[in-house]
């Protein structure tokens, strides 16, 4: 089993930023991947970024390239969303998700274990 734990999210202005944080406990093996995705009111969830639990690669959604930064301190079991530069189209619930196998998409069926999700508001 594992659990997922978000914090973070908040009420910023536009050009502003956030870093949002991601508890990870349970059995999570060293070749997983963790993402971050995002849902806005009204919308599908959809991908944000993704990084390798094992070798640290990374993948970004087009939308959030260049302003949007994966990380994670292993030792930890901790996943980290910098974002900068943020924009009112950014206003999301985000949610942090365990892949479920050795890849790094961005489908949510590759995704068995979610948090939460905390709200990230910017406004113009």
């Amino acid at each position: 089993q594992v659990q997922l734990v978000e914090s973070g999210g908040g009420l910023v202005q536009a050009g502003g930023s956030l870093r949002l944080s991601c508890a990870a406990s349970g059995r999570i093996s060293s070749s997983t991947a963790m993402g971050w995705f995002r849902q806005a009111p009204g919308k599908e969830r959809e991908f944000v970024a993704a990084i390798s639990w094992s070798d640290l690669r990374t993948y970004y959604a087009e939308a959030v390239k260049g302003r949007f930064t994966i990380s994670r301190i292993k030792a930890q079991n901790t996943v980290y969303l910098q974002m900068n530069s943020l924009k009112p189209e950014d206003t999301a619930v985000y949610y942090c998700a365990k892949h479920r196998n050795y890849g790094m998409g961005s489908w949510t069926t590759e995704y068995d274990y979610w948090g939460q999700g905390t709200q990230v508001t910017v406004s113009s």
